[in-house]
């Protein structure tokens, strides 16, 4: 019987496959780091190549664990790292440079000068989005300057462009299908949101063919069917989300009001705000949330571009901690007293600063600061950044009421890191029982538009919390610690904040 779902997740650090039953639990599960490429400071790249093949190994070995042949899956759904952009030869199959990954900062000239044409205007109104090197359109307009003969190739048709889950989706398909959905596609700069469609006057101010762009699609639909040698049978593809988008359908966040924030490499906090879409005065992304068997569903977003990255930087770079799990650990012991803050700002600061040119610091530090006061230090940073994103999604859609904030990520797995963001918002966190939420986003839209799973109603009725971290700290603690946090960005962005 196909009564199985496989969920395929391309992150930005490694790439992971599981496999779900018709109950939507998860039976097995394969995943692998793949190469981080950094050919310049702010420059980051992937090898898209790399990715696909390590993503159709990963879901054999899930395959396998299971005991699961390609005729006992019903569909599989994607879900990806979103922004990163491969651009690649239709007829080889080829991508024509590494993947510039969305932490990628190499455009911010490009974007600078746009402004300065009075282009942003224009972009927030029907993107959502601003002039920032994070989006997509001028990771291409890059590609195709770089690479000789890029431009007249793309201006014929020979080209194609899509972020990783068009990519995965065209190797899948042996080459048939230039797809992608409509939550990534929002994340390009050249998707009007309110129309559903490419937009030509912006595909035109920012240089790039509309030759080079997948046919948009809603997250749950019909996106290809495998090519049999990859799995040993065809399945088809029926899912597609970006990864916060399959994280807010994971999280069952259909209703307006809800907010779900995924802390992984980066922290991406998502605010259900419904048929509206909000233009943001307060530095936050206007976006898609989801469109899977009605209308388009909007949000606000907030994305951070580094969470859990602080944590990999204490343990790769620093060597002050022997694994991730160690930073949680220290935390608690860190002296009360202690003043230390960290605005980890490696590749800029996201929402809602969005100043690409700020780079990190440890402020506040003191002789007595050790291991454990920096440990705590950037496990915090997480959530004052989240606060910074609640206020201002309070700013800009007063309707929400009193936030309950759904987690997942990497991060989530830390109570000392939940127990504080709980207590620096001063609002209840809610973790999931089931923290695979990306991929199970993705394998529920999948299984929905394969008529497996039950309407989105049903679905978020089994949704169920594995704890709730309620605020313990004081009011004047906690206005004392965003203070600190507030005078430690102040003086990080230093000249840059004029």
């Amino acid at each position: 019987m196909t009564n199985h779902l496989l969920a395929l997740d391309a992150g930005t650090t490694s790439t992971r496959a599981i496999l779900f039953d018709d109950k939507l639990a998860p039976v097995a599960i394969a995943q692998e780091e793949f190469t981080q490429h950094f050919p310049a400071p702010g420059h980051v790249e992937h090898d898209a190549q790399e990715i696909a093949e390590k993503t159709i190994k990963v879901a054999r070995q899930a395959m396998d664990k299971a005991g699961v042949a390609a005729t006992g899956i019903a569909a599989i759904g994607i879900t990806n790292q979103r922004e990163t952009t491969v651009i690649w030869d239709r007829a080889t199959g080829r991508p024509i440079h590494r993947a510039i990954v969305w932490q990628d900062r190499r455009t911010a000239p490009l974007c600078e000068r746009l402004k300065n044409e009075g282009l942003e205007p224009f972009v927030s109104q029907r993107t959502g989005l601003r002039l920032d090197p994070y989006f997509s359109a001028t990771k291409i307009a890059h590609i195709l300057d770089s690479v000789s003969g890029a431009r007249e190739r793309a201006e014929a048709g020979a080209l194609a462009f899509g972020t990783i889950d068009s990519w995965l989706a065209f190797v899948l398909t042996g080459g048939k299908a230039h797809v992608t959905d409509i939550t990534n596609a929002a994340r390009t700069l050249l998707f009007d949101i309110h129309q559903g469609q490419w937009s030509e006057r912006l595909c035109a101010a920012l240089g790039i063919p509309m030759a080079l762009l997948p046919e948009v699609k809603p997250c749950a639909a019909d996106f290809g069917v495998t090519a049999t040698d990859v799995f040993g049978g065809a399945i088809a593809i029926r899912g597609m989300a970006g990864d916060q988008q399959a994280a807010t359908i994971g999280q069952a966040c259909f209703q307006p009001g809800m907010m779900k924030a995924t802390y992984g490499t980066g922290c991406f906090a998502v605010l259900n705000t419904g048929l509206e879409a909000p233009l943001s005065t307060s530095g936050l992304l206007t976006t898609i949330a989801y469109q899977l068997d009605g209308p388009v569903t909007y949000a606000l977003e907030g994305s951070i571009f580094v969470a859990g990255a602080a944590v990999q930087w204490l343990r790769d770079t620093l060597r002050i901690i022997a694994s991730s799990g160690e930073a949680s650990d220290l935390a608690p012991k860190a002296d009360p007293a202690d003043r230390t803050v960290m605005v980890p700002a490696f590749v800029g600061l996201g929402a809602p600063y969005w100043d690409p040119d700020v780079r990190a610091s440890l402020v506040n530090m003191t002789r007595g600061t050790g291991r454990a006061e920096i440990a705590r230090a950037a496990l915090e940073a997480s959530g004052f950044q989240t606060a910074d994103l609640m206020a201002a999604m309070q700013a800009d859609w007063p309707h929400g009421g009193d936030t309950i904030l759904r987690v997942d990520g990497g991060m989530a797995a830390s109570d000392f890191t939940m127990q504080r963001l709980a207590d620096l918002l001063g609002a209840p966190v809610d973790r999931p029982r089931v923290t695979e939420t990306t991929a199970l986003g993705a394998a529920y839209a999948a299984g929905l538009q394969a008529g497996l799973c039950p309407p989105p109603h049903l679905f978020a009725d089994n949704w169920q919390a594995e704890r709730r971290f309620s605020p313990q700290m004081s009011k004047a603690d906690r206005q004392t610690r965003l203070a600190l946090w507030a005078d430690a960005v102040r003086r990080t962005r230093g000249d840059s904040a004029s």
